[in-house]
């Protein structure tokens, strides 16, 4: 059976490791406990998220335990790593209920049976810690020389790191401790931009329980470009599909850039190898048919096998006449928000979310890339009315050439 170190390796998900060797030595000669983080600040996971969890899952279907650390305790601080400005601070409800909607989406992907994976919440034992006790059994194994020369510290020092983010090492490394006493967790996995505080906690293992323990980071899903990947006009690409709609989520993946296809085939469907080479070949106009694979693979994934058909459909419908239009993103409005001389072309845009902005609008309809109907919009200052809808009281809008949305009428 093929190590999974080296699964992991050939669909590019590893960037760093503390041991490789070891590492890999380890998973190809006994079950291992291993653990990522997820701290809790929305109420969904979003695109960012999902390698990590589909690495786990890679993980799991090779015989090893995962745990899903959700962070109901380090949000209480807020991890300053990637930031600028300090982390809004959440209540613990708001925290407890994002905790709730993560767990619905993690078990898309990973099997919690029979104790096969673990899912667990750090509150329950970092907020009823003793801060004194704390720091004289963890706080005097930490440099704070060493801990500033951490980039997501470093980053930090110029616009004012706060004391509060400055214990978040501390936490997230005595999780790392936590877990591997009562879960014998041997293993910290999770984004690259978490490798100053993985390798901490490794390093906090080995000193307090004088034990081997091992740090692993995945790279960041990012374009051709270096862009991170699951930014939208809308925001962040969300898994919850009353955020993004299961069709807005296929048909991102219908159109990411043609050099991203393989990367995004490798790290984020569970396609062998030899298919995902096969598709990736496909040159020319033939690259659309991966893009489809691609995109209906991951919907099925994170919103079901119906949900994945029906976007696909709804997608295929834009372009053949007399399919079903039902899945692609809809608004309701109601007659009279039209008012007496119409609806403002500019508001519509941003009431269906096709824009951001009325500035963005004009120029999109300035650029000739704006349709209402079959038609283009040409006049900014056009005035949507009721006699703009056709007979099922629907207007089909469209932005450049993939992006639609229907307008109903109430």
């Amino acid at each position: 059976m093929q190590n999974v170190y080296d699964i992991l390796k050939e669909r590019g998900f590893i960037e760093q490791a503390t041991h490789e060797e070891e590492i890999r030595e380890l998973l190809g000669k006994e079950k291992v406990t291993f653990y990522v983080g997820f701290d809790p600040t929305a109420d969904s996971l979003h695109v960012g998220h999902l390698l990590p969890m589909i690495a786990m899952a890679h993980m799991q279907k090779a015989g090893h335990t995962p745990i899903a650390l959700l962070g109901g305790g380090t949000a209480m601080v807020g991890d300053p790593s990637g930031r600028t400005d300090m982390r809004q601070m959440l209540t613990r409800e708001q925290i407890n209920h994002n905790a709730e909607r993560f767990k619905k989406q993690f078990e898309k992907l990973i099997d919690f049976a029979d104790n096969k994976a673990y899912m667990l919440n750090n509150a329950d034992w970092l907020l009823d810690l003793n801060y004194v006790s704390f720091l004289r059994e963890i706080g005097r194994h930490f440099s704070v020389n060493r801990m500033l020369t951490a980039e997501c510290y470093k980053q930090r020092m110029e616009t004012g790191l706060t004391f509060l983010e400055f214990n978040y090492m501390l936490m997230q490394s005595y999780d790392f401790l936590h877990l591997y006493r009562k879960y014998g967790c041997k293993l910290q996995m999770g984004g690259n931009d978490q490798w100053s505080n993985i390798i901490s906690g490794a390093d906090l293992v080995r000193r307090v329980e004088s034990d081997s323990a091992y740090g692993m980071t995945f790279t960041l899903l990012t374009t051709s470009e270096g862009v991170k990947m699951g930014k939208t006009q809308a925001g962040a690409l969300w898994l919850d599909a009353e955020k993004v709609s299961p069709y807005d989520f296929y048909q991102y993946w219908r159109n990411v850039d043609d050099r991203d296809v393989e990367k995004c085939l490798k790290l984020l469907t569970f396609l062998p190898m030899d298919e995902i080479n096969r598709l990736s070949s496909l040159e020319g106009a033939e690259i659309n048919r991966a893009k489809e694979v691609l995109a209906f693979e991951l919907t099925k994934l994170i919103h079901g096998e119906e949900e994945a058909q029906k976007a696909q459909d709804a997608a295929k419908a834009l372009f053949q006449n007399g399919a079903d239009l039902t899945s692609v993103p809809q608004t309701q409005i109601k007659l009279e928000q039209l008012g007496d001389d119409g609806m403002d072309i500019l508001e519509l845009l941003m009431l269906t979310g096709l824009t951001s902005s009325k500035s963005e609008g004009r120029r999109l309809i300035k650029q000739g890339g704006i349709y209402a109907a079959d038609g283009r919009v040409e006049n900014i200052d056009l005035r949507i009315t009721e006699k703009d809808f056709d007979d099922d009281k629907s207007l089909l809008l469209r932005k450049g050439k993939k992006v639609y949305h229907m307008v109903k009428l109430l």
